[in-house]
């Protein structure tokens, strides 16, 4: 047997057993750098967010850029980030967790990526439907030209302005849907390290 992908531990009852090996419960580096980045950048665009009516008005303009910019960086991250756990298998949850919170865990981590990739999705089909859209180019964070979705900033006026309403309502409803994900993704995790004492956490961290 290879030793140094498992070894072996003793059970409460005395009796050997093989523990799961230590590369297994944790994810891969890759996955950890994704996790990190997109969870900073969305903190940031949600401060963005959340900000820009109470800003200045010379200040509005860059800050909705910028949160334009980091919106479409998540939409990438986030597709790239769905790839690799596809490729890549995450490490098992604690045995200890029943049943109903194994199905939990996989249910909001479906619905965190499917609004991590809708939610910047929506802004990017808000944006495009402005009906200044094709006057002002857009530059991710100021540097590279970045296009608009064309089949939308080409339609008649008169169909895209209230399309550009729907989609700014539609990305506001995400970015609610967003938050309580968010506060239960953190919930949760909070609540399995103090309490439960089975860490998540550590299967994230290297």
């Amino acid at each position: 047997m290879n030793t140094s992908t498992t070894s072996r531990t003793a059970s409460r009852d005395g009796i050997e057993t093989l523990s799961t090996p230590a590369h297994a419960s944790r994810y891969t580096r890759t996955a950890m750098i994704l996790h990190w980045l997109i969870a900073v950048l969305i903190i940031v665009n949600v401060v963005l967010g959340l900000s820009a009516d109470a800003l200045p008005d010379d200040w509005v303009r860059p800050v909705i850029d910028v949160h334009k910019s980091i919106g479409i960086t998540v939409l990438g991250l986030a597709l790239l980030r769905l790839l690799w756990r596809v490729s890549h298998r995450p490490p098992p949850l604690p045995r200890e967790f029943p049943s109903w919170e194994r199905m939990a865990a996989h249910v909001a981590h479906f619905l965190l990526y499917f609004v991590m990739i809708a939610l910047p999705l929506s802004g990017w089909m808000h944006d495009s439907a402005w009906k200044a859209a094709a006057t002002h180019p857009m530059h991710l964070f100021g540097v590279i030209p970045f296009p608009r979705i064309g089949f939308i900033m080409n339609l008649d006026p008169a169909v895209k302005e209230p399309l550009h309403d729907r989609f700014g309502a539609l990305h506001t409803y995400l970015g609610y849907a967003l938050y309580a994900l968010l506060a239960m993704h953190i919930g949760g995790a909070l609540k399995h390290e103090l309490f439960d004492r089975h860490s998540v956490i550590k299967r994230m961290v290297p």
